[in-house]
């Protein structure tokens, strides 16, 4: 019996150091600064005041680069760096906006609405991309419409504190 549990044990154990090589992590296309910039202060901040999000990502272009299209601030530290996938690049070069109910997505740990809309700065400018991810509870009730309006009203009220796409990596206040 004890040979045949640690031979499970071992068979365990090696199918899952096969998962872990199969799933390497994704290549960073960018490094952020050492210190915290603008626009994770602006993510901690809006997440800490809505308690309905899941999670809430800045992508774009970083300044002085071209075509390196990357989350450059979010909810998600680990994945700052990540490529942006083509619906996100998409978004921030055409400008438009992905109402996402994520139908059928049953290996999500919790149901979600993604948002991914322009992120614009103050004067209006269209300046990479916003991704809001929604808590959506079985039997909410809320629909297109109400995420929709949620996300626009707070990418817009975000606006206002953004003057420009540099600002948004330079030092955050302490």
């Amino acid at each position: 019996m004890k040979t045949s549990l640690r031979f499970i044990l071992l068979l365990a154990l090696g199918a899952a150091a096969l998962v872990l090589r199969a799933a390497p992590e994704k290549q960073k296309n960018w490094t952020p600064p050492a210190t915290k910039i603008y626009a994770q202060a602006l993510s901690e901040q809006i997440m800490a005041k809505h308690p309905e999000l899941l999670s809430l990502t800045f992508h774009g272009v970083p300044p002085g680069l071209s075509k390196v299209y990357t989350m450059f601030a979010g909810s998600y530290p680990e994945r700052i760096g990540n490529p942006d996938d083509p619906d996100d690049i998409t978004v921030s070069e055409l400008g438009i906006t992905i109402v996402d109910p994520r139908w059928h997505r049953t290996k999500d740990a919790v149901r979600k609405f993604v948002m991914l809309m322009p992120l614009r700065d103050a004067a209006g400018e269209n300046i990479g991309l916003l991704v809001a991810a929604y808590r959506n509870p079985v039997g909410s009730g809320k629909g297109e419409k109400d995420f929709f309006l949620a996300g626009t009203a707070l990418r817009d009220d975000l606006q206002a504190q953004i003057p420009s796409l540099a600002a948004l990596f330079e030092p955050a206040a302490k």
